[in-house]
C-alpha cells in the first residue's frame, strides 16, 4: 500500500499521503463504493444475457464537465468498504451468475483492487474481471494490475488538448491514455471469446462522441486502427447525454448524421472490430441509481 503514502497513481500527481488526506480524486486510503450489481448496458460480448457484475467506485481522477454519472465522481457517494469485503462482493456477484466482475472507475484504487481480486480468487472467484477506465492514467500504475486483469475497457475521449483541457481539466490526455492503453495491450493482448461470444481477454477502447467534435473522433480512431488494427476492438458511442452546467456546445445529444458519418468513416479507413449504437441511447434513465445496492453484506 505504499503507493496511497504518496499518491502518484494518475496525471494529477497529488502526491499526498492517502491515510491523512484526500487527492483530486476525492479518495482517501479506504476504497469506497457506490453500487455493485449486474448491469446490462455494457457492450454485447461484455452483458451477454446475464449482466456484467459491475461494481461501482466512488471518485474520480478526471472528472468531466459533463459526466453522466457525477453522483459518483463529483457528489462521491458512497460507502467505504474493505479489502476483504470488495473480495467478498465479487464473490456474491459470481453466484449471481453474472459474465464477469467490471470494475467502474477504478483508477484511484488500484493498490486495493489488486489485493481484493487475489483474495477473491483465493476463495473461488473464477469469472474474468475487466478493468473500465478513463484510461487517464499511469502505465506503472496499470503494471500494477499485470496478470490480474482479463479485459481492459479504457475510454479514449480526447486528442486535442484544447477540449481535454476545456472539459476535463487533463492536460496532456492523448498521450497519457496512448501509453496507458498499450501497457493494457501489452498485458492482455488480442481479444479473445468463448463459445458463447463474451469475451474474455482483450482491450476494448471506447469513444464518447461528443457534439462538434467531428474531427477529433476521426483522429482518434485512425491512431488505434493504424496502432492495433483487428488485434483490440473499438466501441464507438452516441450515447452523450447533456447533464447539468456545461458549455453551450455541449447542451444537445448527437445527430444521427453525424454519428452516420463517423460509422462510414470508420469502415472506409477498414474498422472492422467495433462496437456500434443504435437507436435511443441519449437518455437518463441508462444512468445508474447509486443507491449502495449490494455493498452491505447479506444476513444469512
Amino acid at each position: 500500500m505504499n503507493l496511497l503514502k504518496n499518491c502518484h497513481l494518475c496525471p494529477r500527481n497529488c502526491n499526498i499521503n492517502r491515510y491523512k488526506e484526500k487527492g483530486f480524486c476525492q479518495a482517501n486510503a479506504k476504497i469506497k463504493v457506490a453500487l455493485a450489481k449486474p448491469f446490462f448496458y455494457e457492450e454485447p460480448p461484455i452483458s451477454g444475457t446475464n449482466g456484467s457484475g459491475a461494481i461501482f467506485f466512488s471518485g474520480c481522477n478526471l472528472r468531466c464537465c459533463f459526466c453522466q454519472n457525477s453522483q459518483i465522481s463529483k457528489k462521491n457517494i458512497g460507502q467505504e468498504i474493505t479489502i476483504k469485503r470488495l473480495a467478498e462482493i465479487m464473490l456474491e456477484l459470481q453466484e449471481q451468475k453474472v459474465h464477469n466482475i467490471n470494475l467502474v472507475t477504478p483508477t484511484m484504487y488500484i493498490p486495493q483492487i489488486a489485493k481484493a481480486i487475489k483474495k477473491a480468487k483465493k476463495m473461488g472467484l473464477t469469472i474474468p474481471i475487466i478493468y473500465n477506465s478513463s484510461a487517464f492514467e499511469y502505465p506503472d500504475a496499470i503494471k500494477v494490475l499485470d496478470g490480474l486483469i482479463d479485459v481492459y475497457l479504457p475510454d479514449m475521449k480526447y486528442y486535442s488538448d484544447q477540449y481535454a483541457i476545456k472539459y476535463s481539466n487533463a492536460p496532456n490526455y492523448f498521450n497519457i491514455a496512448k501509453e496507458s492503453i498499450k501497457e493494457m495491450h501489452r498485458q492482455v493482448g488480442s481479444c479473445m471469446f468463448d463459445q458463447n461470444g463474451l469475451i474474455t481477454k482483450g482491450v476494448i477502447v471506447r469513444h464518447l462522441m461528443l457534439p462538434s467534435l467531428i474531427e477529433d473522433t476521426k483522429i482518434i480512431l485512425k491512431y488505434l486502427y493504424n496502432e492495433y488494427h483487428d488485434d483490440i476492438f473499438i466501441s464507438i458511442m452516441n450515447q452523450y447525454t447533456p447533464m447539468g452546467n456545461v458549455p453551450k456546445e455541449l447542451k444537445y445529444p448527437i445527430k444521427e448524421t453525424n454519428y452516420n458519418k463517423i460509422i462510414n468513416y470508420a469502415l472506409d479507413l477498414g474498422i472492422q472490430n467495433a462496437f456500434c449504437q443504435i437507436g435511443e441511447t441519449a437518455k437518463e434513465s441508462f444512468i445508474p441509481n447509486f443507491n449502495l445496492d449490494g455493498i452491505k453484506k447479506l444476513k444469512k
